[in-house]
């Protein structure tokens, strides 16, 4: 017995869903050409986490909850000085002598 159901949406070709999507957010998809601030992809988020993934996947895991914590921290220290042009190797020497680091 085959059993035919009509729950759910209807299926689409991937292009129809893609082109709902664009004009339901229409204010969302050109954002980045008004305002500096937004980027125009999300990459560099993907970036700042996939360190974290490899280590994990590699390792397993960290031993303690501090030794991820502290992982963490170095990790955003080293994106934000990337961003920011800085010095990555002076930054982390800084905050080792105990310097206070201004990220703008």
């Amino acid at each position: 017995m085959v059993c035919s159901s009509n729950r759910g949406r209807k299926k689409r070709r991937r292009g129809h869903n893609l082109l709902i999507r664009l004009s339901k957010y229409r204010e969302d998809v050109l954002r980045f050409l008004r305002e500096d601030k937004v980027p125009f992809t999300n990459n560099q988020g993907e970036r700042d986490i996939r360190m974290m993934k490899c280590k994990q996947k590699i390792s397993g895991s960290f031993r303690t909850i501090e030794g991820g914590q502290n992982f963490a921290l170095i990790r955003s220290v080293i994106s934000t000085a990337r961003k920011q042009g800085m010095n990555i190797l002076e930054t982390l020497t800084q905050l080792l002598n105990g310097e206070n680091v201004v990220f703008v």
